[in-house]
């Protein structure tokens, strides 16, 4: 199937590919990949216009593909998807919602997306599904918070990706999960988790039980990239007061690779 989409004037959008990508994760419906992660191949073809970046310079007229490689990387490790549909819907949801201030890039109109488990079945079969979707075909629920609002990416009954957008001298207040399963990818490059700064592009998983929280000392909106496991559940936001020793980090991943933070150029 032949994808060319345009722009409004009726010119061909630019393409940026990422081809190739391997992650090893949690995808399948039966018991064995439920719980023994498995090598995903992922290929993202990013359509938009990229005559702004060409002519000025600078990732915020395009988009910052060491950046967007680790944050689908960082969804697919930790939402667990049961269907490849689902995590293709997913990481497309993902990839064309309008990109906050502190991601620092272009709007991409459209895109495709094809993902393979090339171990799932025997005999060198590959099993794939390709998908092709655009901007205009989404639309995103906002729900307003105290500390900013919070942008609901995707959801089904298994998981729930979410921003949260800090506004600036926003907190979210010190609480844990004692149902979810968490994990939390920093966006912005402004953020203090469990009271000191954390650099961009740091992924966590919270165990349940473990309290923490999030303050923007910025001027700026800052954001953080949410996956629930199931799905956010209001009641399981629980309010705790400050552990008697402080608080502590987990172990983070760096999702970024060098030099992919604000203001690099590629």
């Amino acid at each position: 199937m032949t994808f060319h989409p345009l722009d409004a004037n009726g010119r061909p959008l630019d393409e940026i590919a990422l081809e190739g990508m391997q992650v090893c994760c949690i995808v399948g419906v039966y018991r064995a990949e439920r719980h023994t992660p498995q090598p995903l191949r992922l290929d993202v073809s990013l359509y938009l216009d990229t005559r702004d970046a060409a002519n000025r310079g600078g990732l915020k007229a395009t988009v910052d593909y060491a950046r967007l490689s680790g944050e689908l990387r960082f969804l697919l490790e930790n939402a667990s998807f049961r269907l490849l549909e689902a995590a293709a819907d997913a990481l497309c949801r993902y990839i064309l919602a309008p990109p906050t201030p502190d991601l620092h890039r272009a709007q991409v109109q459209a895109v495709t997306l094809r993902l393979a488990k090339p171990e799932a079945l025997s005999g060198g079969t590959v099993a794939a599904l390709a998908v092709h979707r655009r901007a205009d075909e989404y639309r995103y629920a906002v729900e307003e918070k105290s500390f900013g609002r919070v942008d609901v990416i995707y959801e089904d009954g298994g998981a729930g990706i979410y921003r949260l957008r800090l506004k600036p001298g926003g907190a979210i207040a010190t609480h844990e999960h004692r149902e979810m399963e968490e994990s939390e990818l920093v966006l912005g490059s402004g953020l203090w988790l469990q009271g000191a700064p954390v650099a961009a592009g740091t992924g966590f998983r919270w165990p349940k039980g473990f309290p923490h929280r999030y303050d923007n000392p910025s001027a700026h909106e800052q954001t953080v990239l949410c996956v629930d496991r199931p799905a956010f559940l209001p009641h399981d936001e629980i309010e705790v007061p400050l552990p008697e020793g402080g608080l502590t980090r987990p172990e983070g991943v760096t999702y970024y690779p060098p030099g992919a933070s604000e203001g690099a150029h590629g």
